[in-house]
């Protein structure tokens, strides 16, 4: 059985954040909070990990990232350009940034020949959501993908409103994700907007290599309508729920208890840090990750 590939998606600055935040240490000995999620993946049993990021930041990943994983998981780099399109498509006048994590993805489409989970590299996930993740992939063929909730409570940010992909699911599978904005502590918790219990999408994904065809698509179709639009991005949540709608793909909602902590703003730091000691203090993770 193919070990799965844990692909890292790594491309953006956080322009809230102000910084190149996935990696900045927030670990007792320097570690980032992508350096956990490649510790829970190396621990599930994942194989590889491939960083998708820009290529001007080759120089700053590489020296920060690799030497750190040698000998411990295979380490590849694929790089988001706005120019990366299929073909019959040429990049718009005007258009700078890339198209979103829907292309983020299908930049990896050469990169990656197995199942694979998809997450973000500002996001601390956690070992149980890591594990029951492999596990899917282990037995996951075709359009058999899944994606890891979350309860919309335990991803708050106590310095800011966030937006949220709701998911809704029948029998198990999911059935649509919305995008909510402008959620926070004032409209979560009884008898208000949301009851803090939803399920949400924190871009934490499982795919087989069937994923690819459907992204083409559905990128294709997106260029055509919107590509003219100096803004738009193509996102990876409504791509997947156009397969969902089509038939083309069933996702597994795989629940998750496990903490999750993100950084979206700058002042998200220092909780993120202090969520993570305790972690270490309780055994859950050693001193340092990658001595």
């Amino acid at each position: 059985m193919m070990a799965p590939t844990l692909l890292v998606l790594a491309a953006g600055m956080g322009s809230r954040y102000g910084g190149l935040k996935q990696i900045d240490p927030v670990g007792p000995s320097g570690e980032t909070v992508l350096d956990y999620g490649v510790y829970d993946a190396i621990r599930a049993g994942f194989g590889r990990v491939v960083f998708v990021i820009r290529r001007e930041f080759e120089e700053a990943f590489r020296s920060a990232v690799t030497s750190k994983y040698a000998g411990r998981i295979e380490v590849g780099f694929v790089f988001q350009s706005a120019d990366d399109l299929p073909g019959g498509f040429s990049l718009p006048p005007g258009r700078e940034k890339p198209w979103g994590t829907g292309h983020a993805v299908w930049c990896a489409r050469n990169a990656v020949t197995g199942p694979f989970a998809v997450i973000n590299a500002d996001d601390f996930y956690g070992a149980g959501a890591f594990a029951r993740l492999s596990e899917f992939l282990g037995g996951a063929d075709g359009g058999q993908f899944a994606i890891v909730g979350f309860r919309l409570g335990r991803t708050l940010s106590e310095n800011g409103a966030v937006s949220r992909g709701v998911c809704r699911e029948e029998r198990g599978l999911l059935a649509s994700i919305v995008e909510e904005t402008g959620i926070g502590a004032a409209n979560v918790g009884p008898g208000r907007r949301f009851s803090g219990e939803e399920i949400v999408s924190m871009n934490f994904w499982g795919f087989t290599p069937a994923l690819f065809g459907g992204l083409e698509a559905g990128l294709r179709s997106f260029l055509a309508a919107r590509g003219g639009d100096p803004k738009a991005e193509f996102y990876l949540p409504s791509a997947v729920s156009d397969l969902i709608r089509a038939g083309s793909a069933t996702v597994r909602v795989l629940s998750s208890d496990d903490a999750w902590f993100g950084v979206t703003y700058r002042e998200d730091r220092p909780h993120v840090a202090r969520a993570i000691a305790a972690l270490v203090s309780s055994g859950a993770y050693p001193a340092r990750l990658f001595p």
